[in-house]
């Protein structure tokens, strides 16, 4: 007989089992919308090379031209490859270093009253870096989901993997 406990229980498996399916559509559009505005950023920067290297040289950032191109490709080039769901965690990764760098270079203000007493730290997530860095971080918890090229690349593998692996089963069945 079935108690009320697992009647829930089985309900509570249910619905987990079908919200699963959301998950892969939801990082697909989470990587869309946010990583095209990434992209969208890193081409204006790249078609303004000058202003962003003296940009990048007024908050005394190093080598200010060769970071402008840096970040610029980081933020054009990986953001189309993050769209894609192409080298997903090493990009995300890189992108959340450099929005933690943006952060402390020119947004230190609200990372100093990230945690003072309300309203300041609504600075911090109202910050130009944050829709990116919060992205990148989800990319790189959870990775890009199964719509992407990096889990047709994975499974991919997996079958090249079986097959060669059921091949010696044969050959050692046949010996």
């Amino acid at each position: 007989m079935n108690t009320f406990a697992e009647s829930v229980a089985e309900k509570y498996r249910l619905l987990v089992s079908w919200l699963n399916y959301l998950q892969s559509p939801f990082l697909l559009f989470l990587r869309v919308y946010f990583f095209w505005q990434l992209f969208q950023t890193g081409q204006g920067k790249l078609s303004n090379i000058g202003k962003i290297s003296e940009f990048f040289a007024s908050l005394g950032i190093p080598l200010p031209t060769l970071n402008a191109y840096f970040i610029g490709s980081l933020e054009c080039f990986g953001g189309l490859l993050l769209i894609a769901g192409l080298a997903s965690r090493p990009l995300a990764l890189l992108i959340v270093i450099s929005m933690i760098v943006a952060y402390l270079t020119a947004d230190l203000e609200a990372v100093t009253k990230l945690f003072s007493i309300p309203p300041y730290p609504h600075q911090f997530f109202k910050a130009a870096p944050f829709p990116f860095l919060l992205a990148a971080l989800i990319i790189l918890a959870f990775g890009p989901g199964k719509i992407s090229i990096d889990a047709a690349i994975a499974k991919w593998f997996d079958q090249k993997r079986g097959s060669r692996s059921s091949q010696r089963e044969s050959r050692d069945t046949s010996d």
